[in-house]
């Protein structure tokens, strides 16, 4: 499948931009620059970089995608009001009602729980429905539960700074951390690519593997009390972090989206649901453009992962249980995009895989923690 493009589409990039790209830009600018002002002298070299890159990074990301252009000022600007409201003072996250209450990073993260299980159901009654005005409420609940998602991470890593200067990090260390990144990376891909296929009714597929995810979230949270923050231990004490672990949540939330969009193909080629969820054909597009995306960001991860390795260990690779592991996921996805743009497959055969992947995916990702020690125990359960 093949979407139509104008001529507007085909212009150079800097003949489309108009002057709420480049507003954008210059927010993005002057943010950049605030927070080199305040924080360069605690910055080494390589996190001035990472800072730069990043600008760099949300200015192409918002004018590839416009709807990023009032999202990520949005997550900002809450997680700033609720930075402001803390007054510096951790304990105001228990008195002062909008922190208690919405704008804590615990606080923000219950909603986006919240959020993300009520966009479920609604895209599901619509799905029974039919409903084309479901389908769109279950797009808002999305992108809100996505904004108080961020805004929670931005919060969080404030947080963690104000419990001591030398405890402060990114908010990528853990399980709890990174699965709220999960859910977000993947609902944001999902948002994407429902707006560029016009295919709403797919979040009756994706929203599922989010709420599973987000239940993750509810049980680590209030069983095993993982939602509060602690020191890195020594072996996540590098910059290398802020890069290699976004990176690999951007394929796995891309792996996970094409898993689900591949179960609606099978569904759709049996004839199940086949009249209220997009054509067969389309879901097959979104999965591979999904799996695109995320072997692209999962090989910039294991590259990052190498050369952490090296820094850290002394060796680019080790036969680690969870580098092994991340090579056969790798291996699986340069396979399914081989055999799809070499071998011309289709349909349900590279549904099937993708669907399979995922717990390929889902065993490097927790599998290896849950069942296997190496140099990564850190991360078990």
């Amino acid at each position: 499948m093949e979407l139509a493009t104008t001529r507007f589409d085909r212009l150079p990039l800097w003949r489309r931009l108009d002057r709420r790209d480049w507003a954008y830009a210059l927010l993005i600018a002057v943010a950049a620059g605030y927070a080199f002002s305040l924080y360069h002298h605690a910055m080494d070299g390589y996190e001035q970089a990472i800072l730069a890159g990043s600008a760099l990074g949300l200015v192409a990301l918002g004018w590839f995608w416009p709807a990023w252009r009032w999202f990520f000022p949005l997550s900002g600007a809450l997680a700033l009001l609720g930075i402001q409201l803390y007054q510096h003072d951790l304990a105001r996250g228990q008195s002062a009602f909008w922190l208690k209450y919405a704008l804590s990073s615990q606080s923000a993260i219950m909603w986006m729980c919240s959020l993300f299980f009520l966009a479920t159901a609604v895209y599901w009654i619509g799905l029974a429905r039919r409903s084309a005005q479901l389908a769109r409420m279950g797009a808002g609940l999305t992108w809100t539960a996505s904004v108080m998602g961020l805004a929670g991470l931005f919060v969080r890593w404030y947080e963690s700074y104000l419990i001591a200067p030398d405890v402060g990090h990114i908010p990528v260390s853990n399980l709890y951390e990174v699965f709220v990144l999960f859910t977000l990376i993947t609902a944001l891909m999902y948002l994407y690519y429902q707006a560029k296929f016009a295919a709403a009714q797919s979040g009756a597929l994706v929203l599922p593997v989010i709420s599973a995810a987000v239940g993750f979230i509810l049980w680590y949270s209030f069983d095993r009390q993982a939602h509060g923050i602690q020191p890195l231990i020594p072996a996540l004490q590098s910059w290398w972090m802020k890069i290699h672990v976004p990176a690999n949540f951007v394929g796995y939330g891309a792996f996970s989206l094409a898993a689900m969009l591949g179960i609606g193909q099978l569904l759709a080629q049996k004839g199940w649901l086949k009249d209220r969820l997009p054509a067969a054909e389309v879901l097959d597009e979104m999965m591979y453009q999904a799996i695109s995306v995320g072997f692209l960001f999962f090989t910039i991860a294991t590259i990052l992962g190498a050369m952490w390795a090296a820094d850290a260990w002394g060796g680019y690779w080790s036969w680690d249980p969870k580098e092994t592991w991340a090579l056969i996921v790798w291996l699986n996805y340069a396979a399914w995009l081989h055999i799809r743009l070499v071998k011309g497959w289709r349909g349900a055969p590279l549904a099937w895989w993708a669907v399979i992947g995922l717990a390929v995916t889902s065993f490097a990702f927790l599998g290896v923690n849950m069942f296997l020690s190496g140099l990564h125990s850190y991360g078990g359960l």
